[in-house]
């Protein structure tokens, strides 16, 4: 067998605890086959507590880069050199790029949310948009929602409300965008405030594979023809939650091309190359359904 690896490979990374579910590995690594590049990428799980020395260890050994997931997007922080205005704002950092020892945080799920929602710029500005949890993912999707889309409102709903009242506080400070409301899942008014939604966003991870027959809204009657229904799952590519939405006439979307274009930006800051988007999501549909 040939030895595709040598001194001059350029190793790319994640970190995180756990970190088998992730498809970083594949999107990235396929991207290298398909350009012809000297990468590799390569998964480490990283428990809190070696977090320092772990990012000592991307140093010394010369990674180039990594890619960061949970437990460590919020506490990272504190170790990096500098971060994006993006990252500093949503306050956590999913890719790191190591600039002759200096790393610098960024986080591409910003980008990830605009690709996703842009083809639907003009529809979603001027209204309003329900955005149901309130953790790191729907801290990207509010950030560019408010840099990117212009809503006229935005409804938090959360498992509880005090922690969707601390997201509020937090925008309505850091991007001065006062039109914010809060609820707890599931409000009385649920449907209704659904219904008057523009957009519906699962910033949560219900849904998600093995878990695929639960749904954050098991209410037909919520969706109405036309809405916008974006969920952040990706496995499975249509969930439970979309199918209910489709069939009241929504237009869906997956989180597949939000996964794909937040890791061809971090492709971007790693290598200064474009990844080939196209046929990265095909390849990541046909893994994920095998």
């Amino acid at each position: 067998m040939e030895n595709t690896f040598h001194q001059n490979t350029q190793i790319l990374g994640l970190i995180g605890h756990p970190i088998k579910q992730s498809y970083s590995p594949f999107i990235q690594n396929v991207s290298f086959t398909l350009l012809d590049m000297d990468y590799i990428y390569l998964p480490f799980d990283v428990p809190q507590s070696n977090l320092r020395n772990a990012l000592k260890g991307m140093l010394a050994l010369g990674i180039k880069g990594f890619n960061v997931t949970i437990p460590h997007k919020e506490s990272l922080v504190s170790f990096l050199s500098t971060v994006s205005e993006e990252a500093g704002i949503v306050g956590s950092v999913n890719t790191v790029v190591n600039d002759m020892g200096r790393l610098i945080g960024y986080n591409t799920d910003v980008h990830g949310v605009y690709e996703t929602l842009a083809p639907y710029k003009d529809e979603i500005a001027g209204n309003e948009v329900s955005v149901i949890g309130a953790g790191g993912a729907a801290r990207a999707v509010i950030y560019s929602l408010i840099r990117h889309f212009k809503p006229s409102s935005i409804n938090i709903i959360n498992r509880t409300e005090q922690r969707a009242e601390s997201l509020k506080n937090y925008f309505s400070t850091k991007m001065k965008f006062g039109n914010f409301r809060t609820f707890e899942l599931f409000p009385p008014d649920l449907i209704s405030l659904l219904q008057s939604s523009k957009v519906i966003i699962n910033a949560t991870s219900v849904g998600m594979f093995p878990d695929i027959e639960d749904s954050v809204i098991n209410l037909p009657s919520a969706f109405t023809k036309g809405q916008i229904v974006f969920d952040m799952v990706y496995n499975p590519p249509k969930t439970t939650l979309l199918k209910i939405a489709e069939a009241e006439g929504a237009i869906i979307l997956n989180g597949i091309n939000m996964l794909v274009h937040q890791a061809a930006k971090a492709f971007e800051l790693w290598t200064n190359k474009q990844m080939p988007i196209d046929e990265i999501r095909n390849s990541l549909i046909q893994y994920i359904a095998e």
